[in-house]
């Protein structure tokens, strides 16, 4: 059975919090594959990145790190509840720093993977940090494409308005305060109308015992998003996105866009080994931690890893 450390490093000028998944016999005097696993937006390092999919992956060999995103969870950063794209991807830099600082750790031998969100964010990662040398992202979100559009209601000027109307109100002294991303319960959205898979399962998923942790608050800082607006996680991918690459997706399209960022993302990219997995009859938050679709994604990952690393 993996172990679990918990750790904290220096990000840029606050801690950040990981925790360390360590493979069954762990030795510390070997040295180890190792991937950086990054969790969704709204979420924390004990949700799906981490006792789902790096728990899953150190069960097969390989040293994982998940972390909380700066401005979120038990990691450092004020103000709170910041989700800000480069933010995001330079925490998965850091987080390659701190595993190359490892005795047990080959530093020629990380990859990274990502859920949601954070498979965007890794992939955005690896375009630009070739120290990642295998890439996978889970049922992966372009944050970028879908605060244009399902967070903006395909208003996207009438949003970057408000936001710097917010940002401008809250440097005059108005308080600063996080939205919740999602409604109180499934019944709740369906009583305000709401039919779209991703919000009602987001909704069971992060409101319920079933993936509820105290640090996953799924709120965010609207006022500080003004920088996600004009960012795009696949940008210059046809150019420097040559590592090997597998995106796993479900069949079932929601309005988050997992879907469609995932052939997307699998048409641009240089890399000449790349792999989109479609999980027939399963759904974006199924991904997250169904054991059926979980299992068939890690039967797909583990090898994929395990070969390129």
């Amino acid at each position: 059975m993996s172990t679990i450390n918990t750790v904290s490093y220096q990000n840029l000028g606050w801690q950040t919090a990981a925790d360390i998944y360590l493979p069954p016999g762990f030795n510390e005097l070997k040295k180890y594959p190792a991937i950086v696993s990054t969790h969704p937006i709204g979420s924390c390092k004990e949700q799906t990145a981490g006792n789902i999919y790096a728990k899953g992956l150190a069960e097969h060999g390989f040293v994982v790190l998940v972390h909380d995103a700066s401005f979120q969870g038990a990691s450092g950063g004020s103000p709170r509840f910041i989700e800000d794209p480069a933010i995001r991807v330079s925490d998965i830099r850091f987080a390659v720093d701190y595993l190359q600082s490892l005795p047990y750790v080959d530093a020629n031998r990380i990859g990274a993977i990502g859920v949601c969100g954070g498979g965007a964010y890794t992939i955005h990662a690896g375009i630009t940090d070739h120290r990642l040398k295998v890439l996978v992202s889970i049922t992966g979100v372009n944050y970028g494409r879908l605060i244009r559009e399902g967070f903006a209601q395909f208003k996207p000027l009438e949003l970057a308005q408000n936001i710097a109307q917010m940002r401008t109100s809250q440097a005059q002294g108005a308080e600063r305060v996080a939205a919740n991303l999602l409604p109180e319960s499934v019944e709740v959205a369906q009583q305000a109308g709401i039919t779209d898979i991703d919000v009602l399962e987001a909704t069971d998923y992060y409101k319920t015992a079933r993936g509820q942790q105290p640090n996953g608050a799924t709120s965010q800082l609207m006022s500080f998003s003004g920088a996600a607006m004009g960012w795009d996680a696949f940008l210059n991918a046809e150019v420097l996105l040559t590592q090997p690459l597998m995106v796993v997706i479900g069949d079932k399209p929601g309005g988050f866009g997992a879907y469609r960022d995932g052939w997307e993302i699998y048409s641009r990219a240089a890399s000449t080994d790349k792999q989109i997995v479609v999980a027939e009859g399963w759904s974006h938050y199924d991904l997250y931690d169904k054991p059926e679709p979980v299992a068939f994604a890690l039967d797909k990952v583990v090898p994929f890893f395990k070969d390129k690393l």
